[in-house]
């Protein structure tokens, strides 16, 4: 059964637009649970400009679900997660400057890096994905990290099953069938959205968790949170 892990991360940088503690991202993150999201994510990034490195500190003793602490494993990054030890870490290859998370890792190229960083992670009892494009050779590659899971980036087919191309799926499933085969776990986020979940979730096989966070809190303006919530999870559990 897909798990719906809610990315809170826009919940801080509305906060951080006006500064004081409006809206409180813990307090957020304990409704979000509370109306039966199945996780919390954060993506922490150097600048600090939406989720605080003391954010994620703050955070841990009040979910009781999951916690997935995503970013690029800089020696604060890294320093961060083992301090807080979440459920697990999802490694993104983001910029400084990006905007937002843009391409998945070169799991060949920077294979040794990320055998060294993952390894540290899972001898600290903290589970590990790799954020990843739809290309079967990345998912060879990151098999070959050592990695639990890996996060497909969704981007693209969000973008094109807006278009009204539902082809756009077949790299996702040909990946996570070779996922599968490989005993990787698949996670999947970046522009999933109510629109496109259901068919998404249909399509990819042992989906086990998806990460929303744009998406469902711009959905939350019109619908509520928790109703949004239960949409999601609604569209989510009936098609595992």
């Amino acid at each position: 059964m897909t798990k719906l892990s809610v990315n809170i991360n826009k919940i801080a940088t509305l906060r951080n637009s006006r500064g004081g503690d409006v809206p409180n991202v813990v307090q957020f993150a304990k409704d979000v649970q509370r109306f039966g999201a199945e996780g919390v994510t954060v993506h922490p990034r150097p600048d600090e400009r939406h989720i605080r490195y003391q954010d994620a500190r703050d955070l841990k003793p009040e979910i009781y679900t999951e916690y997935n602490i995503e970013g690029n494993p800089v020696d604060s990054f890294v320093e961060l997660v083992l301090n807080v030890k979440p459920t697990q870490v999802t490694l993104v290859p983001d910029a400084v400057d990006a905007i937002t998370s843009n391409a998945g890792w070169d799991t060949i190229k920077h294979n040794h890096f990320l055998v060294d960083v993952i390894k540290e992670f899972q001898q600290n009892g903290i589970r590990t994905s790799i954020f990843v494009d739809p290309v079967l050779e990345q998912i060879e590659g990151a098999k070959a990290t050592g990695t639990d899971r890996i996060e497909l980036y969704t981007e693209a087919f969000a973008h094109q099953y807006s278009l009204g191309n539902k082809e756009a799926i077949k790299p996702y499933v040909d990946s996570s069938v070779l996922a599968n085969s490989l005993g990787l776990g698949i996670n999947a986020g970046h522009d999933l959205s109510l629109d496109n979940i259901a068919f998404f979730n249909k399509n990819i096989p042992d989906l086990l968790e998806v990460s929303i966070g744009h998406a469902l809190i711009a959905e939350s303006l019109y619908l509520g949170v928790e109703n949004v919530i239960q949409m999601y999870l609604h569209k989510l559990k009936a098609l595992s």
